[in-house]
C-alpha cells in the first residue's frame, strides 16, 4: 500500500530511505492517476523487499512537484540512495515499471 508523503516527511521517506522508492506525482482529479494506482498497488506487492511506492498530491505539495520538476500527473519518479535514477510520465503499462526496478535491483 502506497503512503502519502508530504514537504514534511519526503526527505525521511523517500530522500533517507534504503533501497528504491517510487515517487507516485498525482492528482485527484487525474484519471490515468487513478487507474495507475492499481498498478502500482500489486508491483509493491511483488517486492516486498527493499522497494516501497510513496505518492505526492501535486495539488497539496505543488513545491514538492515543482522542486522536481514535475509538469503532468501522473509522474512516477525512481529514487534509490536519495537520488533520482528514473521517471515515467503518464499513463504505463505494468511492465515499464517492472523493468526499471529490474534494472536498479541489479
Amino acid at each position: 500500500m502506497a503512503v502519502r508523503v508530504s514537504a514534511e516527511n519526503f526527505a525521511a521517506e523517500v530522500l533517507q530511505a534504503d533501497g528504491i522508492v517510487l515517487v507516485d506525482f498525482y492528482s485527484d482529479s487525474c484519471v490515468p492517476c487513478k487507474r495507475i494506482a492499481p498498478l502500482l498497488s500489486e508491483v509493491a506487492a511483488a517486492y516486498p523487499e527493499g522497494f516501497k511506492v510513496v505518492k505526492v498530491n501535486i495539488n497539496f505539495d505543488a513545491d514538492l512537484a515543482e522542486q522536481y520538476a514535475v509538469q503532468a500527473a501522473p509522474t512516477l519518479v525512481f529514487f534509490q540512495n536519495g537520488t533520482e535514477q528514473a521517471r515515467l510520465r503518464g499513463l504505463v503499462k505494468k511492465s515499464e515499471i517492472v523493468e526499471i526496478i529490474d534494472t536498479l535491483k541489479k
